[in-house]
């Protein structure tokens, strides 16, 4: 994965070329609604209320501590997700296929952001390959993805025999790991672009020619504007366009 090629300060790389890749997050640039929420909404829908409920219990009172930065947020969430992996544990393929269709339907493309959507199906019209880049687990990201017709990589899900094991097959797909599968994705290919909404997504960002926070946390939205990188609303309008990149 190699950076496009240099550009002068304050200028962004508005055009496209084929070959050219975009990458972008899922939660919170691409949508609103959240993997972990809907995979409980799914798990109480069918049959398995006790179980989330037992996977709740010890986890959120700890959440008012991640708020106040007692514990690290990226960690937390990272934890969360290989725990939440647990309730897999035991269901064969077609239920995991199942499970991850009805958290794209009910609960992520319902609260789609159907302009960053669109930013990037222009980006692939025009000849750009664009790849969604979550840490959210890979049979439910490769549906959202076909769905908007883009390729995804997420975080892989334990199949052994047809049966999921209820463990990851890698470590959570965020900070320096969306970097490095992705590279092995699209090999050396340019970044042109990346999108993302968090910290964790940084090194994502730095990676790209043309980086962009979309609705930014408070720590991704300092380092935005140290870098002079553009931050876009959740419709992928530009809140401000980069001028003040430092050289």
């Amino acid at each position: 994965m190699d950076r496009t090629a240099s550009r002068a300060p304050g200028a962004t790389d508005g055009h496209i070329m084929p070959g050219d890749v975009v990458a972008a997050d899922l939660e919170g640039t691409l949508t609103d609604g959240e993997t972990w929420r809907g995979i409980g909404r799914w798990l109480t829908e069918h049959g398995r209320r006790r179980a989330y409920r037992r996977f709740l219990v010890p986890r959120l009172p700890l959440v008012p501590l991640v708020r106040a930065g007692v514990i690290d947020r990226q960690a937390f969430r990272d934890r969360w997700m290989r725990d939440l992996a647990v309730l897999f544990g035991g269901s064969d393929a077609d239920r995991v296929d199942a499970a991850a269709q009805w958290v794209v339907d009910e609960e992520l493309w319902p609260a789609r952001r159907e302009g960053m959507l669109r930013t990037l199906a222009e980006a692939r019209d025009a000849g750009a390959r664009v790849v969604i880049v979550s840490g959210a687990f890979s049979p439910i990201l490769d549906r959202f993805a076909a769905r908007a017709g883009v390729e995804s990589v997420g975080t892989p899900l334990e199949i052994v025999d047809g049966m999921a094991t209820g463990r990851l097959a890698g470590p959570v797909n965020t900070g320096h790991w969306k970097v490095e599968r992705l590279a092995r994705r699209i090999g050396t290919a340019p970044l042109r672009r990346a999108y993302g909404d968090s910290a964790a997504d940084a090194l994502l960002l730095a990676a790209a020619a043309d980086p962009a926070a979309v609705t930014p946390d408070p720590a991704l939205a300092r380092l935005a504007r140290q870098r002079g990188w553009r931050i876009l609303d959740a419709d992928g309008s530009a809140v401000t366009d980069g001028a003040s990149r430092p050289s």
